[in-house]
């Protein structure tokens, strides 16, 4: 199916124009994803009680939430970084609230603490994606200070995310991680 947009206001970036955005992708039955970024600067647990009234809103297929990690060349570069045990929790409501949801444990969680990542498995993330970039292009994607394993997790370091997850009672299935409503039926 082939969607024209006609007079689509692509310069609002307005947190209600983007709201609207998603509510019409649900409209059409497209997948939408969303999510937060905890502890980002100016964020208030107000915040984020809104934003998961919002996401009850609109069912969301995948949800990413990870830390606030600063990068050094924004404006945020000075910035405390959000904490691993509310993101966690966070994971963990967010689990119950929608329990056939993708929710990825990020890279972001295994950067700010070792097994970092495995823990967001354990309180109710389903998906890891590993960084599978080729090493020349991979310095092109730094969204904050210190990836974790940006100079290790390529295809050779699956191996090693496929240890972690059995360590921790997890197999990796290799297959893509579309959502599918059927897949626990």
């Amino acid at each position: 199916m082939i969607f024209t947009i006609q007079n689509f206001p692509l310069t609002d970036m307005s947190l209600e124009n983007r709201k609207e955005c998603l509510r019409t992708l649900k409209k059409l039955d497209i997948k939408t994803g969303t999510g937060i970024m905890v502890e980002s600067p100016h964020q208030t647990l107000e915040n984020i009680a809104d934003d998961f009234v919002f996401m009850q809103e609109i069912k969301p297929e995948m949800i990413g939430i990870g830390p606030f990690l600063p990068h050094k060349d924004t404006p945020f570069a000075n910035e405390k970084k959000g904490e691993l045990e509310l993101t966690l929790i966070l994971i963990s409501i967010l689990r119950l609230i929608f329990p056939l949801s993708l929710i990825p444990a990020t890279t972001a969680l295994g950067t700010i603490k070792e097994g970092g990542r495995e823990m967001g498995i354990l309180c109710g993330a389903n998906v890891v994606m590993p960084n599978l970039s080729p090493m020349s292009v991979r310095k092109k994607y730094l969204l904050y200070n210190d990836k974790l394993a940006t100079g290790t997790e390529s295809a050779e370091g699956v191996k090693s995310l496929r240890i972690n997850m059995e360590n921790i009672g997890y197999i990796l299935t290799g297959m893509r991680g579309d959502f599918d409503i059927n897949r626990h039926s």
